[in-house]
């Protein structure tokens, strides 16, 4: 099975890598926004509202999992990982209320369940421009059902895949960016230190998606030399006290900061470690176990946060 997943592997990890990217400078930082649940709102009003704005970043609420969706003003859409194999037709129903067809960009983080576990159903359901995903160590190929049905989803459809690394550059624009810091080695210990890591500059807002990257790829971009500074930061991990070290945190110094997590989860995330960590810094906190999809609108100059949002799932 291994030897049939590197060679399906070794087929998607196409040579399509973009030019350089440089973000712009992030000064004045400003959020702005409300941390209380509102009443249920449906997803085109929310829409109607991101309108308004330049650009919107979405943060689903997946249940015990992770799924982000970045609408540039381009038009173009981001998204990032696909949440649960329960929470795909949900996540489906919920882009395509927002009249999406394509997602010109599609970064599947790592491959553990709660982050690919919805992508097929992605896959299967739009137009997809580029994947990226990591190229993972022989010796750390996954041979479960959902990693093995990603990857022949994505050869069925013949979509242009890209090994996710640091220093790749999905998106340079005048306005907006979008560039890899993570991962930087070939081959890691534990699974979730081959997360893609994404920031994406829109104006002189910036925001960054850790997937699950823990301790060791954070200092790993620390050691770098990386500019990592974020208005928004999505915390590693599911708000895991493996990730959002103190000096990774110091370094991207962010205004507010969004736990992706399901209610009541056997894992206890977010820890009281990290946490604390972020009530210390003056972060402003949003988690999808307590605010349900959260929104973040920007203009570029300001961001204003929309909480309360429909869910990716059942419950």
């Amino acid at each position: 099975m291994k030897k049939f997943l590197k060679l399906l592997a070794g087929i998607l990890a196409s040579t399509l890598l973009l030019g350089g990217c440089q973000s712009a400078p992030a000064d004045n930082l400003s959020v702005s926004g409300t941390a209380s649940l509102p009443s249920a709102a449906s997803v085109s009003s929310a829409t109607a509202t991101a309108g308004k704005q330049s650009a919107s970043v979405w943060y689903f609420d997946v249940g015990q999992g992770d799924s982000e969706l970045v609408r540039l003003s381009n038009g173009k859409n981001l998204l990032i990982d696909a949440g649960t194999t329960e929470s795909g037709p949900h996540l489906v129903k919920l882009i395509k209320d927002m009249g999406i067809t394509k997602l010109d960009m599609v970064i599947a983080t790592h491959p553990h369940a709660d982050h690919i576990g919805g992508m097929l159903k992605i896959v299967e359901n739009f137009e997809i421009g580029t994947f990226y995903m990591p190229r993972i160590a022989d010796k750390d190929v996954p041979t479960t059902k959902t990693y093995t049905d990603l990857l022949k989803g994505i050869q069925r459809k013949r979509i242009p895949t890209v090994a996710a690394k640091a220093g790749i550059s999905l998106l340079q624009e005048k306005s907006c960016s979008v560039r890899l810091l993570a991962p930087k080695l070939a081959q890691y210990k534990e699974m979730n230190n081959y997360s893609a890591v994404a920031m994406v500059t829109i104006g002189e807002k910036k925001f960054l998606f850790t997937g699950d990257a823990q301790k060791e790829s954070e200092t790993e971009m620390l050691k770098s030399g990386a500019a990592l500074h974020a208005d928004v930061l999505k915390c590693g991990h599911h708000g895991s006290k493996t990730s959002t070290t103190v000096s990774f945190l110091k370094a991207v110094s962010p205004s507010a900061a969004v736990i992706s997590c399901g209610r009541g989860n056997d894992y206890g995330f977010p820890t009281q470690q990290t946490l604390t960590r972020l009530k210390s810094g003056g972060i402003r906190i949003y988690r999808t176990d307590e605010q349900k999809t959260i929104c973040a609108h920007t203009d570029g100059k300001t961001i204003q946060f929309e909480t309360g949002l429909p869910s990716a799932t059942t419950t």
